[in-house]
């Protein structure tokens, strides 16, 4: 590749096809997400990095280096391992003693930070402590979010935004039952949340609908907040813009009612219906000596006595 005047030009067919998948398009493919360890961790860091390293593969670096970063200080060297990666989403484990077993979530727009929270560990059973069933890699997860603070307070609500976008894996267009697998259940309760991951059991229950039984699957999470990052309004509805390729075409006259069903209103000139040609029946045709509203009932004949 060659540079001119600030733009980037193919050399060989390889570099080529590489600038056209760099190049943006209208349905974006799925999210990636690293995982980087900060310059000091602790034994419990470590491993939640691991543990929801193994939740997002293969959608996901995992970066075993340490790396002397601070990303509400400066988040330069966040964005330039987002661009070499092309990663979009990014866990940040670090670990101190004003701020010990720290985790940070975030994610990029353009390659520049967007937001950010801050969540301290203070408590975390991992995967190697539950001797369980895992779910296979890349199972799509079930989401759920329960409290208050999750529908009423703002930063909560870009939190749980930012965890269902983290979490969510592949778009799919259709789901089978014996496919939801795994649960990832977040409660915002008293300044706190809660995460827990679950197995889904499809057991017998004497019909077509089998019993569902959750199995505690791990990894487990205690979380509090601490800090927090997050893009301005103008700035985050920017980032959710979507092309016009991408936009549904609104199509007159159809509408839908609270169901989902499918209403199409038709427009018509109004007819005549007296010039309305019908089909003809033998079954419809008129006998000899039967009345109709038309025809008047023959006179009797008169008589002379």
């Amino acid at each position: 590749m060659a540079h001119r005047d600030g733009i980037v030009k193919a050399k060989t067919r390889r570099s080529k096809r590489f600038l056209q998948s760099c190049e943006p398009k209208l349905i974006e493919g799925q999210k990636n997400s690293m995982i980087i360890k900060g310059g000091n961790t602790s034994e419990t860091v470590s491993q939640a990095l691991k543990d929801v390293y193994a939740l997002k593969k293969p959608n996901a670096v995992l970066y075993k280096r340490k790396n002397m970063v601070r990303p509400f200080d400066d988040s330069t060297a966040l964005e330039f391992f987002s661009k070499k990666s092309d990663c979009s989403l990014f866990l940040f484990g670090s670990h101190n003693k004003k701020r010990p077993n720290n985790l940070i979530f975030g994610r990029m727009f353009d390659f520049h930070l967007l937001d950010m929270f801050e969540l301290g560990i203070e408590s975390f059973v991992s995967l190697r402590n539950l001797k369980t069933d895992t779910c296979p890699e890349g199972t799509k997860p079930l989401l759920v979010f329960a409290g208050e603070l999750f529908e009423t307070d703002r930063e909560h609500q870009r939190l749980r935004n930012l965890l269902t976008d983290f979490f969510c894996g592949p778009r799919v267009s259709a789901v089978r039952l014996a496919g939801l697998e795994h649960v990832l259940h977040f409660t915002a309760l008293e300044g706190k949340i809660y995460m827990r991951s679950y197995k889904v059991l499809l057991k017998k229950s004497g019909c077509r609908t089998p019993r569902i039984q959750l199995q505690d699957m791990g990894p487990s999470f205690d979380f509090v907040m601490r800090r927090s990052h997050m893009a301005s309004d103008d700035l985050y509805r920017t980032a959710h813009k979507q092309p016009k390729g991408v936009k549904p075409k609104k199509k007159k006259n159809i509408s839908h009612d609270a169901f989902g069903t499918r209403l199409g209103r038709v427009h018509m000139q109004k007819q005549n219906l007296d010039k309305l040609q019908t089909r003809k029946m033998k079954g419809l045709r008129k006998r000899r000596g039967e009345r109709t509203a038309e025809t008047p009932a023959a006179k009797a004949p008169r008589t002379d006595e």
